[in-house]
């Protein structure tokens, strides 16, 4: 075979040799099945050659009794451990350990990459090489979900199912491998998320409500429509994921309530990831959600607010009136905003990538930011760690000698999410009270966001 290298026949049928597709320099040994025309390879764990024929000659042995008494001769392959994995998954699903929706993701992994990638290779057979490996040969191999190439997420996603299947191998016993090497996570990319620059934001809300909007062919695509440009809104002045909008019911929308200095802003209680919370948005969230409500046919308390037109919730969450926006060609420059400057496709998880983004480059605290995504302090650091200090000027140099606060009627241009402010004059910067900036209009308090 073209990657054996060293070989040696030691007997009739029975050949130790070391691989030319690995690093290491172990050797392995290829055993003939007696009266068959079927061959079991074996790694023998060693770089002694004398120790590699020792190892060869008691595996012989071994393979001779197990098909003279009948017994198994072959270790599973990996297709064989994975279905057991993936079965036992499902049972945890059905007793509820674990969600349907996670099984059926493990389960996607599996059978479209990891089984025909692995499937064939015996258990014992598949360590390092094969672990560290599989980024290449998935980035060579195909193409994302919803993009032309694979993105370090799903790869990494994919490998936490691949680690999990030969955990559960070194459970049952079928491989007698270190754990720990599976255990270890590789330095793939950082995954960032596809935010809209302030300046793609204002085009994108803009065109949805002057032109897109007006182009509806039918009473119900104008509907739609309608529902959609608010549902944006929304989700870029919260930072809802989307299940936690799809979720999300009237009742859930709490009364407003007023700041430490007195402003309002509305409380919204969201449940997503087996988890629930409560958020602060501004006022201009209520407006959104009440022309929602406007020409809802959804409108009682236990009702979804974001539903297609017959009032059902809306599972897909409006994914193809998403792609029929972003491919509209917008502005002077007839430019279409499907893809970031990254060229990686935008999805409705962008408008939450643009709520995180813009409020750090407000200089928005990294913890509270955190705490209202229902998120942790590192996964705002690993998607967004690109935000660079000269965005976050202003929070950084503030209280430096010399550093001077932006003169009030200054026409600094907002840059903040808030659909209603974007591209206007901004609001003159509000005086000090108490030693302390009081906090842009439109914005929840710092003393909210603690809540």
């Amino acid at each position: 075979m073209a990657f054996m290298h060293d070989k040696q026949e030691l007997k009739p049928g029975l050949v130790i040799f070391r691989r030319s597709d690995v690093k290491h320099r172990k050797w392995y040994c290829r055993m003939k099945l007696p009266q068959a025309d079927r061959y079991k390879t074996i790694s023998l764990e060693t770089t002694d050659i004398n120790d590699a024929r020792n190892k060869a000659f008691d595996h012989d042995a071994e393979l001779r009794f197990k098909v003279k008494h009948h017994m198994p001769v072959f270790d599973k392959t990996f297709a064989q451990v994975a279905k057991e994995y993936s079965d036992f998954q499902k049972q945890r699903a059905d007793a509820g350990e674990i969600t349907q929706k996670r099984w059926e993701v493990e389960d996607g992994y599996i059978n479209k990459q990891l089984a025909p990638h692995l499937g064939p290779i015996q258990i014992t057979l598949i360590g390092e090489e094969k672990w560290k490996g599989y980024p290449l040969w998935r980035r060579s191999s195909g193409k994302g979900r919803k993009a032309d190439t694979v993105s370090d997420w799903t790869i990494r996603a994919e490998m936490a199912t691949f680690r999990s299947v030969m955990l559960f191998a070194v459970h049952k016993h079928y491989i007698r491998e270190n754990p720990r090497m599976f255990n270890a996570r590789l330095k793939l990319g950082k995954p960032r998320g596809e935010a809209f620059t302030p300046e793609e934001y204002r085009k994108l809300y803009t065109h949805a409500r002057d032109k897109w909007l007006q182009k509806a062919e039918s009473k119900k695509a104008r509907w739609y429509r309608e529902i959609f440009h608010n549902f944006m809104l929304c989700m870029a002045n919260t930072g809802l994921r989307p299940p936690e909008a799809r979720n999300l019911r009237w009742r859930d929308v709490c009364e407003p309530r007023n700041g430490a200095d007195g402003r309002q802003f509305l409380p919204i209680r969201v449940r997503g990831k087996g988890k629930f919370r409560e958020l602060v948005a501004p006022m201009t969230v209520a407006t959104y959600l009440e022309r929602i409500r406007k020409i809802s046919k959804a409108t009682q308390s236990d009702d979804f607010v974001f539903t297609t037109y017959e009032g059902k919730q809306a599972q897909t969450l409006y994914a193809s009136l998403l792609d029929d926006l972003l491919n509209e060609k917008i502005g002077k420059e007839q430019i279409t905003l499907l893809r970031s400057a990254s060229g990686k496709r935008r999805s409705i998880y962008s408008f939450r990538h643009t709520y995180a983004t813009f409020r750090l480059m407000k200089g928005t605290d990294i913890y509270f930011l955190a705490k209202q995504m229902g998120t942790s302090v590192k996964m705002i650091e690993d998607y967004y760690g690109h935000i660079t200090p000269s965005q976050n000027a202003d929070a950084i140099l503030q209280g430096i000698p010399g550093w001077e606060a932006v003169a009030e009627g200054s026409g600094e241009t907002a840059s903040g999410v808030n659909a209603d402010a974007a591209g206007t004059k901004a609001k003159p910067r509000a005086k000090k009270r108490e030693g302390k900036d009081l906090p842009a209009a439109g914005k929840a308090s710092r003393s909210t966001r603690r809540r």
